[in-house]
């Protein structure tokens, strides 16, 4: 038997036993006889005893180890490595670095001080990475080695030896510059030397080959935490207290303690046992259960000094889930053991004694993780304040709510105000107490106006002024209190930043030493140098945000260090996110996998670390922000002060450059820096003077930011420069940039102070203009910008020959004139090429370069006045003269060009605009020449071609520049085209040579499509991928995209958006909307199908995709800024919540029974949803009046589908009063409710105009109104009985008529909000509102009509007419159908108007009224449908433009010719004649040729692939009971479910939930018996030959059973989903809408099914009969009716009664309030959504129905 352990402060070793292979061998072998130190010994023989269990102590036994596995190799390797390195940090800390001599001026005093600090943040970082490492192997390590990650333990082992190593290089640097502090330059070595040694030691000990026990691991590890807290303290970074940590390390004992105790308990257990499987079973978990312990305990002992980092406090929540999970393992077994209650008793007590102490110390380390104590007793009242005042402007509309949430206000903010209160008069200084009284008074009076306005709206709950009086107190008091509690608020956010800084620091840091690390064993030579200039460029980033982060935290009141905090902040989030992406590329080419891993786990660190600086650094912006014009002026003071310092160093002789700097780097850096300083202080000048004050407080920080870069630089070049003058004059003029700067910065907060004045403005250009004379004064300093502008001078001066009226005759002969000339300009030519390569040396080759070429410029200024001296005529001469001219300017202009690259040779296009100023003297010069040598043909061509080989020659010199922007195919085209030019020109077969079309403008589409089914290729295999990965809980690749989507709102946007902000909102709200349904139904299936949360998690990540880009555009076109700011920040909160719940998602697919893991996905999924409900405020706040357009477009939609179905169970005959009511008691009601939405009409229309709040009004008020309207007509058309369900159809379509052209004139609103009265979209307005008119109208006059027989067919016909002509325009119009369909569809359709047009002949004939109403309503379906299908059908991809245009004609022709037929009907039942009759048929014939042409157009189509859908008859009956079956084992599952037990808190109401199954089930047996009357019809039908078994007449009867199967398949499904739901909701998981719309599904589904029943079927039928026996289909209509009432009367309930489980603190309960509030109102806008979806989903559904059943899809 295995041995049992008990337990006490020993730390365990466990033994692991395997079996390994059978060995042959003889074990008779020699023995070794010695003798022993006493002489010969007796040997005895007898009986062994009996077995006993004992614990062994101390060294393993080794006995024969098995062969190394290829992963313990592995590690052995890699443990070798790290070995030679921690080697290699030892020997370097033996001693300090060496410094160069460093000044005593101000600059570099500061240099040490930042240096020193980047030191010791750089070392904190390591030394974190380095316990997180060794806790990382501790628990890596602790199992069955055969189950050990040794990949894993090796990424740990790599992270602890890389971050020695370049801990050891920072530790020299911070010893050298410790070191005039007595002694502790060593000391810190010693103790660095001391942490090498530790980790030497456990390298040691983990080896696979070592044989070592347990306890020297762990001792080991101890040894590393203690090392790393001396280390810490020495260079003073002991932040955490000490108190923190005994608390700790106290909490960890107390774990083991209690495991102890479970161990014994387990211990009787095993004694009683009589398995012995089971007995050692328990054995084995409770020794495990020990172990995992004492592993906590040793892991504590590791992180508690660096348990500020999260890397670290996650190893020891890992270690905690250890110990969960060995106690529940432990738990099980003993439960399995023995049945003996007492002794399971004890073990769970003990077991529960064990959690909580794990419970206490996870929540101790997630104390600390959560930032520690809050800061001032304000924060809970304040973020009370802020949630509720934004529940009240989203409750605008229902008083009730609004009133609730003023009680709440009210008592947060007298909290707030007595806390001030008491805070004043504890306060010693009297400035500081008067300031707190005055705010508590100024919060109070605020409180008062509140109050007086909350019992305004409670009085007079419809009054809607009152209501806005209330919102307008409570926006007063959310201003008063952040005015009140501004100085904790700001704090408070201050302080998330510095952490959020320092983690990404330290991230930063860490992906560093990973990236070295990765070097040796990377193979792909591009991804390294890019990971490496990544790197580099990170590296630069970081010291500044370490200052910033110091600074903060030196001066906590100090808003420049709180503003410089956040300027770095934000400048490291792109280097950053760089080097994330640039670190993933380079992970899959690392071919060491620690090393891979470790890189990889290091950028997942930095992405998080940056997502949440982003956030954070955002929030102090906004908290910090108004204040950054003072704070740039003090920078700019600051670093006018340590110029004049450098300049005293620099007369003392003591300016010193700082280590790395170099005369030319700094002298390009000043070069660079001036052109940013000059852009953004035009920036500032602009913004000022335009009154802007957010952009001139961002154009100041900028303009500092680069004054300082500006002022390093120019010290750097002045300490560099061996000339004292020059270096005075450097810092006398840099000083001066600094002085006028100073004074313009305060110039722009004057202007902005009075914006529009002109002095101030005047003012303001005067001091810009100094400045920029200083800023040229200081370039001008640098070396060899001085000789550049004495060579212009000198060309100015030459040129001024150019200038006397007449030229004096020449001297010399022309041959030598002209042989001068051209050697002049061979001269000219060549000194021009030198200028432009002294660009690219050393700052002197351009000084002599210059000076050669104004020498050169000289004398060929000279040669060509001579030639012009030669001219024969005035004319020509004035001609050479012109020429000479334009020499003279190319040539200053190349010289400007040269003087502005060698100052910043990084600028963009400089070195083309050098180029092209190169190539305009040789070819001004050439033209010159031209001119002079007409003389000679030919020669002058030779000669210009020659000079410019000779300028194109310096271009091949350089090929990595850029001369054009052509592609590198339109490149090589070119060379093509050209070469084969040049081969023709020498061969001399053409003199004028042609070099063609250089841009091969043919390819381009080829081009353009191959590359975008490259890219949606690339897109599919993405989504797979992500989708397979998503499978197995990967969610990465998931996280980095919408991480990359968020950093993407950074992005500046395009200058002229395409969209209004009325476009970007509808999709922002689509896609907010989305995420939050797919949120709830992650929330569903964690707990039911936790596999399908990876397809749900990417659906998550798309639908972000496009949200983050609209929401990015949206927030451009929002006015004012601060909305756009407001729906920016607040979409990347959503990222950031998706990204969490994602992550969650990912974690419970690894572990679906983790119920630790599903309680926090529920949580973050519950967060989703909350930040959609913000983004969707922040939307509405940014155009209130659209999105209630959007909301009551919503609203509007599921109306239409609810008439649907309505429609649906009219025409199944089941459309029945609830009580024995008539026509007459509902009459009145819908002629009242449409005249009150003729006025809402009235309002929207003139909404559209007026303001958002007014359009917004009336978009809610006209959703209300016709959501009560279709309320009063449905229950209109039930009281009219069932046996008329034609009239109700009549009814019913008026009504839907109605709300689909309130949907469009929504729709039309919302495009023509704001806009001016000439824009087209007016137009539409109008067009919609007359169609709204006409429709309310016919309504009326049908509800006029429908009791009076004689009429309502005739009204009915009317009615369908205008239906019609609109159906019409919508198809004649230009709008591009959503989807398309194919032919065989249109054609199908076309058959239910062939069928309409009989019918209408036979009204017209019979003249009866019911004839005339059937026909009216057939109608209506048969041309909508076939208008529908045809313009699908048409636009389909593969239909050419001849033929689309022909099915459109023919489509128009058709509906015309039936309109005509209609409106004969409608004359004939006015004034019947035979004559009027007789002319019938021949309407009907141009109907039935229409149809023919249309049939033919519509097989133009198809092409050569028409295939005839094969009959589905045959497998009916199957398809019908496999439904019955499937809802019969969803009925069952619904049998076995018993309701979630109640929670003790609260008394909740006790029947909700067994309401909810009883009605469930009774909707599962209804659908069941439904579906198998249904069945046995489809059988019926077949034995009376209706329907052929054999597909005789495959097309008609075809459609019906296909018809019958998808209504039955429907149904089954729709049960299936009910019950789902059920079963979620009795557990807790879902959502009583979920269940609402579920069972709306199945009452839908259900009307459809009995339709396609009673098509066929004979009416005296045994079947039929049995259905209205059964009367199935009430019996489910009944059913879901119930359900729904059960369901909506427990979520209304919810809001009103107190019967929830309250939380019992008092905020965290209004907390409770408000989100239950929230979730409520999000939920009723998702549902309309849904409603839209649903009615999609359906239609696709069910297309296979025949023409007369099909839903209308209009």
């Amino acid at each position: 038997p295995a041995s049992f352990l008990c337990w006490g402060s020993t730390i365990l070793q466990q033994q692991f036993n395997r079996t390994g292979k059978v060995e042959h061998g003889s074990v008779a072998l020699p023995a070794v006889m010695r003798s022993g130190s006493s002489g010969p010994e007796t040997f005895n023989v007898g009986i062994m005893p009996s077995p006993q269990q004992q614990v062994t102590i101390g060294q393993m036994h080794r006995g024969h180890m098995p062969p190394l596995t290829s992963a313990q190799q592995a590690l052995m390797g890699t443990i070798n490595t790290s070995m030679h390195a921690v080697q290699q940090a030892q020997a370097d800390l033996s001693e300090v670095d060496n410094l160069p001599p460093l000044g005593q001026d101000m600059a570099s005093r500061v240099w040490v001080q930042n240096k020193v600090d980047e030191s010791k943040h750089e070392i904190h970082s390591q030394v974190d990475a380095i316990t997180a490492g060794t806790a990382s192997v501790v628990n890596l390590t602790a199992g069955d080695p055969v189950d050990t990650d040794y990949t894993a333990v090796g990424c740990a082992i790599t992270t602890i030896s890389s971050n020695l190593t370049e801990m050891s290089k920072g530790v020299k640097l911070l010893a050298a510059l410790m070191d005039d502090e007595v002694g502790s330059g060593e000391d810190l070595l010693k103790a660095a030397r001391t942490l090498a040694i530790a980790v030497s030691d456990l390298l040691k000990a983990v080896q696979p080959t070592s044989g070592e026990p347990r306890q020297t691991v762990l001792t080991a590890a101890g040894s590393i935490g203690q090392a790393s807290g001396e280390l810490l303290r020495q260079i003073g970074e002991n932040e955490t207290d000490e108190r923190f940590q005994d608390v700790l390390m106290s909490l960890a004992k107390a774990v083991a303690n209690a495991a102890a105790m479970l161990v014994l308990k387990a211990k009787n257990v095993a004694q009683v046992a009589e398995d012995t499987v089971l007995q050692n079973r328990v054995i084995a978990a409770a020794t495990q259960c020990a172990l995992s312990t004492s592993q906590l305990v040793a892991c504590a002992k590791v992180v508690s000094p660096t348990i500020s980092s999260p890397v670290c406090q996650e190893q020891l929540i890992e270690a905690g889930k250890l110990v969960d999970r060995s106690v529940e393992n432990c738990v099980r077994a003993c439960q399995a053991a023995t049945d003996d209650t007492e002794l399971l008793k004890q073990v769970s007590a003990a077991a529960s004694i064990v959690s909580q102490a794990l419970n206490d110390l996870l929540q101790h380390v997630r104390q600390f993780a959560s930032r520690g104590e809050p800061i001032g007793r304000y924060d809970q009242a304040t973020d009370t304040i802020m949630c509720v005042t934004e529940s009240i402007f989203s409750s605008m509309g229902d008083a009730g709510e609004m009133v609730r949430q003023a009680r709440v206000l009210a008592q947060a903010t007298s909290d707030l105000v007595n806390a001030m209160r008491s805070d004043a008069e504890a306060e010693i200084d009297m400035e500081n107490s008067k300031k707190l009284l005055a705010a508590a008074k100024l919060l109070a009076d605020s409180t008062a106006r509140m109050v007086e306005a909350a019992k305004g709206a409670a009085a007079n709950p419809e009054n809607e002024d009152q209501q806005q009086r209330l919102r307008e107190a409570a926006e007063g008091l959310r201003v008063a209190t952040n005015a009140a509690a501004q100085n904790a608020i700001k704090k408070k956010i201050v302080n998330r930043l510095e952490i959020a800084a320092k983690q990404a620091a330290a991230a930063a840091t860490q992906t560093i030493a990973a990236s070295q690390n990765a070097a040796v064993s990377n193979k792909n030579t591009a991804a390294h140098q890019q990971l490496v200039q990544s790197c580099k460029n990170v590296a630069d980033h970081i010291p500044q945000l370490v200052q910033g982060v110091r600074g903060s935290q030196a001066q906590a009141e100090d808003l420049s260090a709180q503003l410089a905090l956040i300027n770095s902040s934000q400048n490291f989030l792109q280097p950053g996110s760089k080097m994330v992406a640039s670190a993933k590329a380079a992970v899959p080419t690392v071919t060491d996998q620690a090393a891979a891993m470790q890189l990889s786990q290091c950028a997942k660190n930095l992405a998080t670390s940056l997502a949440e600086l982003r956030t954070a650094s955002q929030k102090a912006h906004e908290a910090c922000g108004p204040m950054e014009i003072d704070s740039a002026l003090n920078t700019v003071q600051t670093l006018k002060s340590e110029l004049q310092d450098a300049k005293m160093a620099a007369v003392d002789g003591q300016l010193k450059p700082l280590p790395g700097e170099t005369l030319e780097k700094c002298a390009q850096d000043l070069g660079s820096t001036s052109k940013a300083v000059g852009s953004s202080m035009a920036q500032l000048l602009t913004c000022a003077a335009q009154g802007n004050e957010h952009y001139t407080g961002v154009a100041a920080r900028e303009t500092a930011q680069a004054l300082k870069t500006l002022a390093q630089a120019a010290r750097g070049v002045a300490a560099s420069t061996t000339d004292p003058v020059a270096a005075h004059a450097m810092l006398d003029s840099a000083r001066d940039v600094m002085e006028g700067s100073a004074m313009l910065i305060q110039e722009a907060k004057q202007a902005l102070a009075a914006p529009g004045d002109a002095d101030s403005q005047q003012r303001l250009a005067q001091v810009a203009k100094a400045v920029s004379h200083s800023l040229n004064n200081c370039v001008n300093c640098l070396p060899g910008q001085k000789d550049v502008d004495v060579a212009l001078k000198s060309i100015g001066e030459s040129s001024k020959k150019l200038l006397v009226d007449l030229l004096p005759p020449s001297s010399k002969s022309f041959q030598e004139a002209q042989s001068e000339l051209n050697q002049a300009a061979a001269d000219l030519n060549q000194s021009a090429g030198e200028v432009v390569h002294a660009t690219r040396g050393q700052s002197g080759e351009l000084a002599a370069a210059s000076g050669k070429f104004s020498d050169d410029f000289d004398e060929f200024l000279d040669a060509g006045i001579e030639m012009a001296g030669q001219a024969q005529t005035k004319e020509d001469q004035i001609q050479v003269i012109g020429n000479l001219k334009s020499i003279s300017m190319a040539s200053s202009k190349l010289l400007l060009a040269a003087k502005s690259l060698s100052v910043d040779p990084g600028a963009p296009n400089a070195k083309n605009l050098l180029a092209a100023a190169a190539r305009a003297v040789t070819e001004s010069i050439n033209q010159l020449i031209t001119l002079c040598t007409q003389q000679a043909p030919g020669q002058k061509e030779c000669d210009n071609a020659l000079r410019e080989l000779e300028t194109v020659k310096g271009m091949l010199d350089n090929p990595n520049e850029p001369v054009s922007d052509l592609s590198y195919f339109d490149c090589i085209e070119g060379v093509m085209e050209n070469s084969k030019a040049l081969g023709e020109s020498m061969a001399g077969i053409s003199q004028n040579a042609k070099t063609g079309d250089l841009l091969a403008s043919h390819t381009h589409d080829a081009i353009t499509e191959a590359a975008q089914l490259m890219k949606e290729a690339v897109d599919d295999i993405m989504v797979t991928l992500n989708e397979a990965a998503s499978e197995v809980g990967m969610v990465g690749g998931m996280v980095d995209s919408i991480t990359e989507a968020m950093s993407k709102l950074d992005e500046s946007t395009p200058a002229d958006p395409k969209g209004t902000f009325v476009d970007y909102q509808t999709t922002v709200v689509k896609y907010s909307k989305a995420i939050a349904i797919t949120a709830q139904e992650m929330m569903t299936k964690s707990v039911t199908n936790p596999e399908e949360l990876g397809g749900l998690a990417s659906q998550m990540t798309n639908d972000y995709g496009h949200l983050a880009l609209q929401g990015r555009m949206a927030a451009a076109t929002a006015e004012p800024e601060e909305i756009g700011f407001q729906i920016k920040s607040r979409v990347q909160e959503l990222g950031h919540g998706c990204i969490f719940l994602v992550q969650k998602a990912g974690a419970l697919q690894i572990c679906p029974t983790d119920s630790y893991t599903k309680r926090e996905l529920i949580e973050c999924a519950r967060a989703v949803t909350e930040k959609v409900s913000l983004v969707l405020s922040a939307l509405q706040a940014g155009n209130k009046g659209t999105q209630a357009c959007i909301t009551a477009a919503s609203a509007v939609s599921g109306i239409i589908a609810d008439l649907d179905t309505t429609i649906m169970f009219a025409t199944a005959g089941t459309l029945n009063a609830e009580n024995n009511e008539s026509f007459a008691d509902h009459r009145e009601n819908i002629l009242k409710t449409a005249k009150a939405l003729v006025e809402d009409t009235k309002l929207l229309v003139s909404g559209a105009a007026s303001s958002q709040d007014k359009l917004a009004q009336a978009a809610q008020s006209s959703a209300n109104t016709i959501t009560q309207l279709a309320e009063v007509v449905k229950l209109g058309a039930a009281s009219l009985g069932s046996d008329d369900p034609e009239t109700q159809v009549v009814l019913i379509n008026a009504i839907k008529d109605v709300a689909k052209a309130l949907s469009d004139l929504i729709g039309a609103t919302k495009g023509a909000a704001s806009k001016p009265a000439d824009d087209p979209s007016m137009y539409q307005l109008k067009g919609a509102a007359k169609v709204m008119v006409t429709n309310v109208t016919s309504l009326l006059k049908t509800v006029k009509a429908v009791e009076d027989e004689a009429t309502r067919g005739t009204r009915a016909l009317e009615a369908t007419i205008e239906y019609i002509k609109q159906e019409l325009t919508v198809f004649q119009s230009n709008e591009v159908p959503e989807k398309t369909s194919s032919p065989e569809e249109s054609i199908r359709m076309t058959k239910g108007i062939t069928m309409a047009t009989a019918k209408a002949v036979a009204a017209g004939n019979s003249c009866r009224q019911e004839d005339v109403i059937a026909t009216a309503n057939l109608s209506r379906k048969a041309v909508a449908d076939m208008l529908t299908a045809c313009k699908q059908a048409s636009y389909h991809q593969e239909v050419s433009q001849e033929v689309r245009e022909r099915a459109l004609r023919f489509g128009t022709e058709c509906t015309l010719g039936y309109l005509e037929l209609l409106e004969h009907v409608l004359l004939i039942l006015q004034k019947p004649t035979p004559e009027l009759k007789h002319q019938l048929a021949a309407f009907s014939k141009r109907v039935a040729n229409a149809v023919t042409e249309l049939i033919q157009s519509a097989e133009a189509m198809k092409g050569t692939e028409w295939v005839d859908p094969e009959d589905p008859t045959v497998i009916a009956e199957t398809e019908l009971l496999g439904a019955a079956a499937s809802i019969e084992a969803a009925a069952k599952k619904l049998e076995q479910l018993k309701p979630r037990a109640k929670p003790k808190q609260a008394d909740e109401t006790l029947d909700f939930e067994e309401q909810i199954l009883e009605a469930a089930k009774s909707i599962a047996a209804a659908t069941s018996a439904l579906v198998k009357s249904a069945s046995a019809a489809q059988r019926e039908l077949v034995a009376q030959g209706k329907v052929g078994a054999i597909p005789a007449n495959a097309a008609d009867d075809g459609q019906w059973s296909q018809g019958l199967i998808s209504a039955a398949r429907m149904v089954a499904a729709a049960t299936s989903n009910l019950c789902e739901a059920a079963n979620a909701s009795v557990q807790g998981h879902a959502s009583e809408e979920k269940l609402i719309s579920s069972a709306k599904q199945v009452a839908a589904s259900t009307a459809q099914l009995l339709v396609a029943c009673k098509v066929k079927a004979d009416h005296d039928s045994e079947a039929m009969r049995r259905l209205q026996v059964l009367a199935a289909g009430n019996a489910v209509k009944r059913a879901s009716d119930n359900l729904v009432r059960a369901a909506q009367k427990a979520a209304f309930g919810k809001a009103e009664d107190d019967d929830v489980v309250v939380k019992t603190k008092f905020v965290g309960g209004i907390a409770q309030i408000i989100a239950a509030q929230e979730e409520m109102l999000k939920k009723e806008r998702e549902l309309e959504e849904a409603r839209k979806k649903l009615a999609q989903i359906r239609q696709q559904q069910y297309k296979f129905l025949p023409t007369e059943l099909r839903e209308d899809e209009g």
